[in-house]
């Protein structure tokens, strides 16, 4: 592993950190393939119950690398789709872990930089951080980064930041749903991280897992008999685990449930 990305894990707790500062954490080829890497990674490290998406210096990712799109400028439609296709499944893979995850904004995430705030759970950023959808100024559309995107401000938003490309505050991405809280700076965005991450940590591992599923399943679905046999076929089986019945268990012994515990939280 370079040390384009950076990973940590502590106490349940995997930290994924872009680090090409110099760059302003922009995407290319490689930190785009090795973050797919560490993403899974992640994912199936059974020590691993959170993750945290953070970057390092003054910008949390500026999309797409100068280098990187002169370079591409050249390909041919099917290089083009190739290198798209390697995005989409990194941001699918982020997208669609089992375990919560959490991004860390300390500063401006453009293009590619929101897709990885949308794919994420739960986003937390600083007062100063910034936010643009800048495609169309290119003569491109942020194609690959659109569901997510779509799905965490809404298409009427969409319509208005996609087109106009304008940049828009860590306020107004509080606004619109982008990001779920806002703190003044630094030190702050890692208190308020560290709340969030404490309290996914007091919550059952499977039953994250589960429920980030359930999410997926019901959401923008009539509420009929498929989605009401679902759902309570989905609480009859995680009840019955030995998740379920340690975590009820725990709550009509009035004590900590054991995933607590094993990981000294509480």
């Amino acid at each position: 592993m370079s040390e384009t990305i950076l990973t940590e894990i502590d106490k349940g707790i995997g930290i994924i950190t872009l680090n090409r500062a110099e760059r302003h954490n922009a995407f290319d080829d490689a930190l785009i393939r090795e973050l797919s890497e560490a993403l899974v990674r992640m994912d199936t490290d059974h020590d691993v119950r959170v993750v945290v998406l953070s970057s390092t210096g003054k910008s949390f990712c500026a999309g797409a690398d100068l280098n990187w799109m002169k370079k591409a400028a050249g390909y041919s439609a099917e290089e083009t789709q190739s290198d798209a296709l390697g995005l989409a499944g990194m941001l699918r893979l982020l997208n669609e872990m089992r375990k919560p995850t959490v991004a860390r904004v300390q500063g401006p995430a453009y293009g590619g930089g929101v897709g990885l705030v949308a794919a994420c759970d739960i986003a937390i950023a600083a007062f100063d951080a910034q936010f643009a959808l800048t495609e169309v100024r290119l003569g491109i559309i942020p194609a690959v980064i659109s569901p997510y995107v779509i799905a965490a401000i809404g298409e009427r938003k969409a319509r208005r930041y996609m087109l106009t490309a304008e940049r828009f505050s860590a306020a107004e991405a509080y606004r619109i749903g982008l990001v779920h809280e806002i703190v003044p700076g630094e030190a702050e965005l890692d208190e308020a991280v560290g709340e969030i991450v404490d309290s996914l940590l007091a919550n059952g591992p499977c039953a994250l897992g589960e429920c980030k599923a359930l999410i997926k399943a019901v959401a923008n679905r009539p509420i009929g008999s498929e989605v009401i046999l679902d759902t309570a076929g989905r609480i009859a089986r995680v009840r019955a685990t030995t998740e379920g019945r340690e975590g009820m268990a725990a709550f009509l012994e009035k004590r900590k449930p054991n995933w607590v515990s094993s990981f000294g939280g509480g």
